[in-house]
């Protein structure tokens, strides 16, 4: 089962926390599940189509809207003025990744055949994308998955 720490899982966590203070999902591709790993994996038609249409363009989506929430001030209808949006600017870049999370504990091996895979991994929900930005808050990361030993982002958000 893969380890939540070490030089390579720190690496991929840090370029996560770049993409979202940066809103650049790009940054934050070495910490998402690979396509090569995918095509390997997962049991369905075309699965470089599925990783690239569903889930990396989730990823993407995802990590423009948690640099949104990452960003956002006090003003929750969305009225505030340029000073206040350059204070929230400033928050963003202030924030300070602080660990992410990962409930070991919860993770479990999923057998061929499961989840549409022709090979078993590792998964496990419920991780924490924790920083500070003035105070402590947090990031829900929905699901990790194993690949060669290394845990990897396939679904930030909801499962889709």
């Amino acid at each position: 089962m893969p380890q939540a720490s070490g030089a390579a899982f720190e690496a991929r966590v840090a370029a996560l926390w770049k993409a979202i203070v940066q809103d650049d999902p790009e940054v934050g591709m070495p910490f998402f599940f690979p396509l090569a790993a995918y095509e390997q994996v997962k049991d369905v038609a075309n699965p470089a189509a599925d990783w690239k249409h569903r889930l990396a363009a989730a990823y993407a989506h995802d990590i423009h809207a948690l640099h949104a929430r990452l960003t956002e001030g006090a003003d929750q209808a969305g009225q505030a003025g340029q000073a206040d949006q350059a204070d929230q600017a400033d928050q963003g870049k202030r924030a300070r990744l602080t660990a992410l999370e990962v409930p070991e504990s919860r993770a479990r091996w999923v057998e061929p055949g499961e989840e549409y895979n022709k090979i078993g991994y590792f998964r496990v929900f419920g991780s924490r994308l924790r920083y500070e930005a003035d105070s402590a808050h947090a990031f829900d990361v929905k699901s990790l998955i194993s690949w060669r030993g290394q845990w990897y982002v396939v679904h930030l958000s909801a499962v889709k």
